[in-house]
């Protein structure tokens, strides 16, 4: 992972210590799906255009082309089919140069909404919560935060999330915050996501969901989502390589050819109040970050659940 993402308020994330163990209930079964195509005659597919009719991209699966011309890059994002936006606090803001209402009416225009945006909610809070409230953006969320050395700043944490979330409520918007791997290590016998989703008020702070991080963690997030219905209102679709070593941590590809199996991972997200999927990618193998971003969407598009 670049570090160019830890440069904004260290954005990228950190792997689990020691090996990861990629579990079997998140990933396709290549082994089932041979059998099918050599033993059984194939399902006609499904007419519909897909199961999810609105779909994100956050902008970080798109950064350099945003930095050299953010309106032509929203513009790409548009004809790919992408009708949600989630943005993130960079050098030049939430709104990429632009004021939040300048910003609001190109997407107006493009036919598309920005629907939330990773920033550093420990700085003026209440004014970005109060400029996204007017755009009518639905979330805030804090991205990252790295591995703590003791459970007692988790517990720090935790009253920092309500506050904040009472901060957005006031606002008349949600607050959120969004996993990487560290957050599902054991440390002092508690897992720390466990412990933030119980000691959070679900009244004032919901989860972004990134699926990766948590395959990446070892965990199941079938298992997040129906244990915790309705905390976790936004997800990060990202898929991860079938071919890279579980330890590597930068291994996303595009929608569709890794591990995840995406039918069965987010009917479930939908399923227990999934509100928000939004595609990001932070590798890109023989391919471009726009060329990728419309593999993503042609994929969202067609998708079905299982």
């Amino acid at each position: 992972m670049n570090h160019s993402r830890r440069k904004f308020f260290q954005y990228a994330g950190a792997a689990a210590a020691g090996a990861i163990v990629l579990p079997n209930w998140a990933c396709k079964s290549e082994t089932t799906d041979a059998a099918a195509t050599t033993e059984t005659p194939a399902t006609p597919a499904p007419a519909a255009t897909g199961s999810i009719p609105k779909y994100g991209i956050q902008l970080w699966s798109v950064r350099d082309d945003m930095a050299k011309d953010a309106k032509a890059t929203l513009k790409a994002l548009a004809a790919a089919g992408y009708q949600q936006i989630e943005s993130f606090e960079g050098d030049k803001g939430i709104y990429w140069g632009m004021t939040n209402t300048e910003f609001k009416a190109y997407m107006d225009e493009l036919g598309m909404k920005l629907v939330s945006a990773h920033c550093d909610a420990s700085k003026d809070f209440e004014k970005k919560a109060a400029e996204a409230a007017a755009i009518g953006v639905s979330h805030l969320i804090t991205p990252y935060l790295g591995a703590q050395k003791k459970m007692d700043d988790w517990k720090k944490i935790a009253e920092n999330f309500n506050k904040y979330g009472e901060m957005a409520k006031k606002a008349g918007i949600r607050y959120a915050y969004h996993n990487h791997a560290y957050s599902f290590v054991t440390l002092e016998g508690q897992v720390p996501q466990d412990y933030i989703l119980a000691n959070t008020d679900a009244g004032l702070v919901d989860f972004e969901m990134d699926i990766y991080w948590v395959v990446t963690g070892g965990k199941d997030p079938i298992e997040y989502l129906t244990k915790y219905p309705n905390r976790f209102t936004l997800c990060h679709v990202k898929d991860r390589s079938k071919t890279l070593p579980a330890t590597e941590e930068n291994a996303s590809v595009d929608l569709g050819t890794g591990s995840i199996d995406f039918p069965k991972v987010l009917k479930v997200a939908k399923d227990n109040g999934m509100q928000y999927f939004i595609v990001e990618q932070e590798r890109w193998d023989n391919s471009t970050p726009i060329k990728s971003a419309e593999v993503d969407a042609a994929y969202m598009g067609k998708l079905v659940f299982a």
